[in-house]
């Protein structure tokens, strides 16, 4: 799936189909990220990009006071298992859809996927799960919304959704007798980082909008252990800062 914003294709995913574009690619060894601007002229971005993601959270400067608001909705569970993660995909926009206020501006969610390790770092700490909310605004941007996981109680809401998750290579499903709600993943606070990255993977578009939230979550060893049963480790190393601002919102 593609969306458009500014005349540049953005692939929805900061991990997406293990195919970009006909090349096949992945996170570790000869095909992984550290080889992904060698494998095509227009992923040069990967390794010569300015504004590239994830990064590792060490410091940070008072941001607006710019809330979030969700307004995020129960839907009928949409699943797939590409092989590089696991995506719960949201019908865009329309009456009933979710949706995600950055101060007055409202994004329309489109999917939610999961990385292990979780890419962005807080402080140089490293989590073992991660899980990306992609949305998309009026204009077109994608705005990915970061949640990281510790190790240590088993988490509620995946707990709902493990037993529905596919293997790789079978088609998108959709569920219209399980609800998901993606809410119930927030956490308490609101608090979130922001900053101006990129995609995750090829070909590293910039110009995506990332919104970390500072709160962490948890997640048991068993259940991550049934996520690594899925899929392989699916996470970016993190990127330079190269002079970026990264602000704080209480």
């Amino acid at each position: 799936m593609m969306f458009r914003s500014a005349g540049v294709a953005l692939l929805v995913c900061a991990g997406a189909s293990a195919l970009a574009e006909g090349v096949a690619w992945t996170y570790r060894g000869e095909q992984g990220a550290e080889h992904w601007a060698e494998m095509r002229r227009e992923w040069a971005l990967c390794s010569k990009g300015q504004r590239q993601s994830p990064i590792d959270i060490v410091a940070s400067q008072p941001g607006p006071a710019t809330p979030l608001r969700f307004d995020y909705r129960p839907a009928p569970l949409r699943i797939v298992n590409d092989g590089h993660t696991v995506r719960v995909r949201f019908a865009s926009g329309g009456h009933g859809g979710s949706r995600l206020f950055l101060g007055h501006e409202a994004l329309n969610l489109q999917q939610f996927h999961f990385h292990t390790p979780g890419g962005d770092k807080l402080h140089g700490e490293e989590f073992p799960l991660g899980m990306h909310f992609l949305h998309k605004s009026a204009s077109g941007r994608l705005v990915a919304l970061v949640l990281l996981f510790r190790q240590g109680a088993e988490n509620p809401a995946l707990k709902a959704l493990l037993p529905h998750m596919p293997t790789p290579g079978l088609p998108e499903q959709t569920l219209a007798q399980v609800a998901v709600d993606p809410a119930q993943w927030l956490p308490v606070s609101k608090g979130y980082y922001r900053y101006e990255g990129s995609l995750t993977a090829p070909p590293c578009t910039e110009g995506v909008l990332w919104l970390v939230m500072k709160q962490p979550l948890e997640v048991s060893a068993v259940q991550l252990a049934a996520l690594h049963r899925l899929f392989p480790d699916n996470a970016r190393p993190t990127q330079p800062l190269r002079g970026r601002q990264v602000l704080e919102m209480p």
